[in-house]
């Protein structure tokens, strides 16, 4: 199978159009049937698969990072009676269990990436949903900040994939229903169980939507309520940077990037990703080549490939190379800066590290060289990883440091730092961990006694102790691997995240494999075609 393909521009955009405008962009849902992401389906009716979904998610970046004129963001469609019908059924029915799972995963990144434009970067969301708005389509509208449904007597808003598929809204959708939105749970109940939905007034009333507005008015109020929407922005972006193309280098046995290379080994299911430091101080905050923005980008780009093209690597040691210096001083920099460029930097760099935490493999980080530079910035990589092994060395050269970066800006998906997830049950030592690196570097035994290694071993054991931990790993069930660290990641209060990831996790890992849905006679399989679905009526 032919690599996947994370990077794209609007220039080759077949599924969405850009426009910008003053301080309104426009993006147009113009989903192009004959180019789905991979051949046997047709994407009809605005549905939509992971092609389709990679370009959402490189538009919102360039809103953010090249239109820094932009306030609030319409998402409109350019189908008269269809805003989106939800993701492609054939494509779903067609894929494995992993890239099912995969798929909705990335797609709720992409919203939640959406989601926090609007509560962090100052970009008001408007769905203009001018017609039927269903499954994943509705939503991408309840990421939205304001939706909008046109009431004509036809156009509905809906969850059928309960009634018509066996499955679940599988990017958050009940998630946000009732806690974003606070619809009461009894008329959610009877919303997700409505195959044709809820439409008019009604929609309205019961919190679905925003706004129900008739044809002859609809592009008046959108031009209006998008003026409002940016009317109430107060945070300053920019200045416009903007993203170039990443120039990796894929082939079978490694991903290579500038700052980020993934290895691979096949026969033990196994691979290591390096990231490396700056390769020296900062020196322009104005640019999107400064370190702190492009290995960020290339590793969100290895770990979505890893996730998706790589289903049967169980085991990643993660290392880095460098000088911690440097990665401080650049953590530092940027942490100075006062414009929106930088800020968004910081921003992104949270993002990828919850897509770091949410991936599903496990993760072991390594310090075993003298150049290893777990620092600040890149110490929430060791701090994020299932464990974390450091080499004892005589010099002492292998170490760990804290910076500013590791203050409580890269907050997790439960609202905590890395640093308060890893020492719950003790908050004081969070203090005195980031004291200490604030001193200086940390040695490997240090380390191991302050709670920040799981592992620190001379050279005598150090290599055995790995090689046996890494080979243990790989030989448990992937399945269940997959649960557990999914539940011991999210140390802490529940929040609209966890909810939303946690249930992908359990749920659509366990409902995307019973037999009522995607069983030889269940609801997905035989979707479109004239025989009825057989269901197992007992209930767990």
């Amino acid at each position: 199978m032919d690599p996947t393909q994370f990077e794209t521009h609007p220039s080759k955009y077949k599924h969405w159009k850009l426009a910008v405008g003053g301080d309104t962009a426009t993006l147009t849902m113009a989903v192009d049937a004959e180019f789905p992401h991979r051949p046997g389906y047709e994407l009809k009716l605005n549905s939509y698969d992971l092609s389709v979904d990679i370009e959402l998610a490189d538009a919102i970046q360039r809103i953010r990072f090249e239109h820094p004129e932009v306030k609030t963001v319409v998402f409109a469609a350019e189908l008269d009676k269809v805003f989106c019908s939800g993701a492609n059924i054939y494509m779903l029915g067609l894929s494995t269990h992993s890239f099912k799972v995969n798929f909705c995963k990335f797609t709720n990144e992409t919203r939640l990436y959406l989601e926090d434009a609007n509560t962090s970067s100052g970009l008001g969301t408007l769905a203009a949903c001018k017609g039927t708005t269903a499954g994943g389509g509705y939503e991408l509208a309840l990421a939205c900040e304001d939706i909008m449904l046109v009431d004509d007597g036809n156009s509905a808003v809906s969850f059928p994939e309960t009634p018509l598929l066996a499955v679940l809204p599988g990017t958050g959708g009940l998630t946000r229903l009732v806690d974003k939105r606070k619809v009461r749970r009894d008329r959610a109940d009877v919303f997700c169980t409505t195959a044709e939905g809820i439409k008019g007034k009604r929609a309205k009333d019961w919190g679905l939507v925003d706004a129900v507005v008739s044809r002859s008015n609809w592009d008046k109020t959108v031009a209006e309520r998008a003026s409002s929407l940016a009317a109430k922005q107060t945070v300053v972006r920019g200045p416009a940077v903007e993203l170039p193309a990443l120039g990796a280098k894929i082939t079978d046995k490694a991903f290579t990037y500038r700052s980020v290379e993934l290895t691979i080994d096949r026969a033990a299911r196994t691979a290591n990703l390096t990231v490396k430091g700056p390769e020296g101080p900062p020196t322009d905050l104005t640019s999107a080549d400064t370190w702190s923005l492009r290995a960020f980008r290339e590793l969100d780009d290895a770990l979505l490939r890893l996730r998706f093209d790589l289903p049967e690597i169980g085991v990643v040691t993660v290392r880095t190379q460098g000088d911690r210096a440097a990665v401080i001083a650049h953590d530092e920099a940027l942490a100075k800066a006062t414009t929106g460029f930088a800020r968004e930097i910081r921003l992104l760099q949270r993002r990828v590290l919850k897509r770091f935490d949410n991936t599903a493999r496990s993760f072991y980080a390594v310090a075993d060289r003298a150049d290893s530079c777990f620092a600040g910035s890149l110490l929430e990589l060791a701090l994020g990883a299932d464990r974390f092994y450091m080499l004892i060395d005589a010099d002492e050269a292998i170490a760990v440091q804290t910076s500013v970066a590791n203050t409580g800006f890269f907050t997790t998906s439960t609202g905590m730092s890395r640093l308060d997830a890893r020492f719950y049950g003790e908050p004081a030592n969070v203090g005195k961990v980031l004291a200490r690196g604030a001193e200086g570097p940390i040695s490997s035994e240090e380390a191991e006694k302050l709670g920040l290694a799981t592992v620190a071993a001379d050279d005598i054991d150090f290599a055995d102790e790995l090689r046996i931990a890494v080979e243990e790993r790989a030989s448990l069930s992937p399945d269940a691997l997959t649960g557990m660290e999914a539940s011991l990641r999210f140390v802490g209060p529940e929040t609209l995240e966890t909810k939303i990831f946690g249930r992908l996790s359990a749920w659509q890992n366990w409902i995307f494999t019973r037999a009522n849905s995607t069983g030889e006679h269940g609801a997905l399989t035989l979707y479109g075609q004239p025989e009825r679905p057989q269901f197992q009526w007992k209930r767990t």
